[in-house]
């Protein structure tokens, strides 16, 4: 039996974080090199490994991140080997070098704590919502992971002059310096997703690269600020 399991077992670290499988995260935990995390998305972890919920930086940076649970992070601490996951989502591990990326705060499952990092309003979008729109944007360098319901596309938005058109239900991530803003349907026929009603789609312009899921999650992507 043990034969027939070895596929599945674990392999030596070879970067601070990369896939065991297409839906788990694998990172190098180490003194010093902490990590927020997605709260309850560790599945297994090797060696001493410590864990704080909701920790007061996070609280404090996050307070416009609305959910109905509060501000779904953790801090991981300490050495070993650290397993993540998300429900079977597919793990995608981008590693910035002095880039930025803004994330929907659902598909972020961890980063690096050393990142810069702040829920910012998604600009443009504000008449399309009472409220506006806001978003997880990290900055730096190191390490992010991010999950997606299904293998993505990632579109570069930089290789024409046309716009790039997004279902917000389907949307992961994107770079910051791409220019957003919003478009209405009204016809049945031009809809995008699932639902009646209006249609709404986001419209990326500029030079930088849109992350889209094979998925249209039915919870709200993007949180609104009440």
């Amino acid at each position: 039996m043990n034969q027939q399991l070895a596929g599945y077992a674990p392999t030596p670290a070879a970067a601070r974080m990369e896939n065991h499988g297409r839906a788990m995260l694998k990172v190098a935990m180490a003194s010093g090199q902490d990590l927020f995390a997605r709260t309850g998305s560790m599945v297994a972890y090797e060696g001493f490994i410590q864990y704080e919920p909701n920790p007061p930086a996070i609280r404090q940076i996050a307070s416009q991140w609305v959910t109905g649970e509060g501000t779904p992070l953790m801090k991981c601490a300490g050495d070993g080997l650290l397993y993540l996951a998300d429900y079977g989502a597919d793990v995608v591990v981008i590693n910035l070098n002095n880039d930025a990326l803004s994330v929907n705060g659902t598909n972020l499952l961890a980063f690096d704590a050393h990142l810069q990092w702040g829920v910012e309003r998604v600009k443009g979008l504000a008449k399309f919502a009472g409220q506006g729109l806001w978003n997880v944007q990290i900055s730096g360098t190191g390490w992010v992971a991010l999950t997606s319901r299904g293998t993505p596309i990632v579109v570069d938005c930089g290789r024409g002059e046309d716009e790039t058109y997004v279902d917000p239900d389907a949307l992961v991530a994107w770079s910051p310096a791409l220019k957003v803003k919003g478009k209405r349907s009204f016809k049945a026929s031009a809809l995008i997703g699932r639902g009646s009603g209006e249609a709404y789609q986001m419209a990326f312009s500029g030079s930088g690269i849109v992350v889209v899921q094979p998925s249209e999650d039915s919870t709200d992507r993007l949180r609104v600020q009440g």
